[in-house]
C-alpha cells in the first residue's frame, strides 16, 4: 500500500474554490521536492475559521499517494501506516450471533459480522424507516404515542431523526472507516473531507435503509417490531419466542429503560454515570449567521453558522449540545406521560430557526449513585414537563427574559418555537427543573451571550425538557467486551454507556464485532 503525503494548514479566503486549495498543495510539494501521484491528490479536510469576522477563511489539508518515506518540510507529513480495514477473520460459531438494537452501534456490528459470513440476526423493537415516519406523523397529528415506534426506537435509532452529526472526540483509527462505509451507503461526498460532517435526517434515512439491504444481502436478518423482553447467557427472548445464541450484542440505545431494569434484576453489573439535562434554545438562523460571520450571506459559501460553547463552575458544567442549524425541535418522548425534546436538521439546514440543547451536568452524587434512581431522575423531569405542558404532549416553553425573571409570560416574539409546529405552553421552568439546573443555565446563558451576541436576548424561546443527552447508566463490561459473569453478552454503544453520538457508537459496534471475531477465529 502506498504511503500518503499530507499537506496541512492551507489557509485560503472563503472566496477561493477547491482548485485553489489543490494548487497551493501542489506548489508546496514542488517546493519541498516531494514526488507524488498527481491523480490521487485531493482535499483531505476542510474547516472554517471564523474567529475574526474581518478575516474569515478556510483552513484545509490535501492528501496524495507517494513513495517518499519522510518529510523535513513544515506542514508536510508522511503517513506510512495503512488506513484501518476490518480484519474479516475466518470465524466459526455454533449459532448465529444476535444483535439487540439497530442504531449506529447495532448497524456497524451487524455489518462487520455479516461481512465475516456470520449471518447475524438483529432484533429491533421499532419499525423500519418508512413505518417510523408514519408513526411519528401520526403522533404529531393525533398525539397518540406508539411507545415502541417513535423518535427513539426503530431503524437507525434516535440518530435517524437528528442532524446526523458525524463529529466525535474519540480519535479512533476506525473513524475514517465508518465515514467511508456511510459514504458507500449513500451519505454525501463531503462527509469524507468536512471537519464537521453531517448527513441530515432526510439523507440519513436512506442510508439506514441501504444498511438494512446490505446486511440482508450478506445473509443477515433484521427483525423489526420485535421487542426483546429477556436476555440470558445463551438466549434472547422476544414476544415471538426464544432464540438461542452463544453471542449476544446488547446495543439498545439510551432510551431502552426496560432493558436496564431487566438486566439489573438479572444481576448484571450497572453503574450510574454522569449525564445532562436542560432545555432547547431557539434563535433565528440569520441572527446566528450574523453574530458569527458579520455578513449573513456568507452562509452560501461556507454553510450556516454553528456553535459549541461550554462553561464549568466547580464540578458542574453547562454546555451546548447537538446544535442544529436551520433545524427544528422535535417531540422525542418514548414513554406515555412524558415530554422530551431533541433537535433535527435536514442536509440543507434551510429551516428558519437554529436550535441547540443547553444542558447542565448531573452527577451520580445527585441521585445517590444508584443507576435505577438515575433513570428516575430523568423520568421525573419528563413527567413534570408533561403535566406543566397540559398533559397532552405540548411542550413547556419560556422566553429567556422571563426565565431570568422567574415568571410566566406570553410566548411571542420574532422566534417562533418549532416544537410540534408551535405547540407549546407558557411555564416557569423553575417549577420543573431542579434548582441547580436552573441556576447553572442562567450562568451559562449569560456566558454564552458574551461569546455570541444576542444569544441571551429576552425574546429567545426555551423549550423543554432535554433529558436524553446520553445514557444515565453504564452496563459494565470487561477488556474482552463481555459483561462480567456473562461470557456471551456484549454490552455495546451509547445505551451501554460506551459512546455518545453516531460516530462513537458506530466505532464501538466495530470494536465489539472485532472482539467476537478474535474470540471465535
Amino acid at each position: 500500500m502506498k504511503n500518503k503525503v499530507i499537506i496541512d494548514n492551507i489557509r485560503i479566503p472563503v472566496s477561493a474554490d477547491d482548485a485553489d486549495i489543490l494548487s497551493v498543495a501542489e506548489k508546496r510539494l514542488k517546493s519541498a521536492g516531494i514526488a507524488y501521484d498527481k491523480e490521487t491528490l485531493h482535499i483531505h479536510k476542510k474547516s472554517v475559521d471564523a474567529r475574526r469576522r474581518n478575516d474569515i477563511s478556510f483552513v484545509c489539508s490535501a492528501i496524495a499517494d507517494t513513495d517518499v518515506l519522510e518529510s523535513k518540510s513544515e506542514n508536510i507529513r508522511i503517513k506510512c501506516t495503512p488506513d484501518y480495514q476490518l480484519d474479516k477473520k475466518a470465524v466459526q460459531l455454533k449459532s448465529r450471533p444476535v444483535i439487540i438494537g439497530f442504531g449506529p452501534a447495532g448497524i456497524f456490528s451487524a455489518m462487520a459480522l455479516a461481512e465475516a459470513g456470520l449471518c447475524p440476526i438483529v432484533f429491533e423493537r421499532g419499525a423500519c424507516v418508512s413505518e417510523r415516519i408514519s408513526a411519528i406523523d401520526k403522533f404529531y397529528s393525533t398525539k397518540v404515542l406508539n411507545v415502541e415506534n417513535n423518535i427513539q426506537f426503530g431503524a437507525g435509532g434516535a440518530g435517524t431523526f437528528s442532524d446526523g452529526k458525524l463529529t466525535t472526540r474519540i480519535g479512533d483509527h476506525r473513524c475514517s472507516y465508518v465515514l467511508e462505509k456511510l459514504h458507500k451507503l449513500g451519505a454525501p461526498d463531503d462527509i469524507l473531507w468536512k471537519a464537521k460532517p453531517h448527513i441530515g435526517t432526510d439523507i440519513l434515512r436512506s442510508v439506514v435503509d441501504n444498511a438494512d439491504k446490505y446486511i440482508t444481502s450478506l445473509g443477515g436478518e433484521i427483525r423489526y417490531n420485535t421487542k426483546v423482553i429477556s436476555v440470558g447467557d445463551n438466549y434472547v427472548e422476544t414476544a415471538d419466542g426464544r432464540f438461542e445464541s452463544d453471542c449476544i450484542v446488547v446495543a439498545t440505545g439510551h432510551s431502552a429503560r426496560d432493558i436496564y431494569s431487566m438486566l439489573f434484576k438479572k444481576g448484571f453489573m450497572l453503574e450510574a454515570k454522569p449525564f445532562s439535562v436542560g432545555v432547547r434554545a431557539e434563535h433565528l438562523q440569520v441572527d446566528i449567521d450574523t453574530a458569527l460571520y458579520g455578513d449573513p450571506s456568507l452562509y452560501k459559501k461556507i454553510g450556516h453558522g454553528e456553535y459549541q460553547m461550554s462553561y464549568r463552575q466547580g464540578d458542574r458544567g453547562v454546555y451546548t449540545f447537538c446544535m442544529c442549524p436551520g433545524g427544528e425541535v422535535m417531540a422525542a418522548t418514548s414513554e406515555e406521560g412524558g415530554v422530551v425534546t431533541n433537535g433535527m436538521s435536514r442536509y440543507a439546514r434551510d429551516g428558519k430557526n437554529a436550535n441547540a440543547a443547553v444542558a447542565v451536568s448531573v452527577l451520580p452524587s445527585d441521585f445517590g449513585c444508584d443507576p435505577i434512581k438515575a433513570i428516575e431522575f430523568q423520568r421525573k423531569l419528563e413527567r413534570a414537563a408533561f403535566i406543566k405542558g397540559g398533559s397532552n404532549y405540548s411542550a413547556p416553553c419560556q422566553l429567556m427574559g422571563d426565565f431570568f425573571a422567574g415568571k410566566k409570560g406570553k410566548i411571542d416574539g420574532p422566534v417562533k418555537p418549532s416544537y410540534m409546529n408551535g405547540d407549546v405552553v407558557s411555564v416557569d421552568f423553575s417549577d420543573i427543573l431542579p434548582g441547580f439546573v436552573s441556576e447553572m443555565l442562567k450562568i451559562g446563558f449569560r456566558k454564552f451571550g458574551k461569546t455570541i451576541k444576542g444569544y441571551d436576548s429576552n425574546n429567545i424561546p426555551l423549550t423543554g425538557v432535554e433529558t436524553r443527552t446520553s445514557a444515565p447508566v453504564r452496563i459494565i463490561r470487561q477488556e474482552d467486551f463481555t459483561a462480567p459473569g456473562h461470557k456471551n453478552i456484549y454490552p455495546c454503544g451509547e445505551g451501554a454507556g460506551y459512546a455518545g453520538g453516531i460516530m462513537s457508537a458506530a466505532v464501538d459496534g466495530l470494536r465489539v464485532a472485532e472482539a467476537i471475531m478474535n474470540r471465535y477465529s
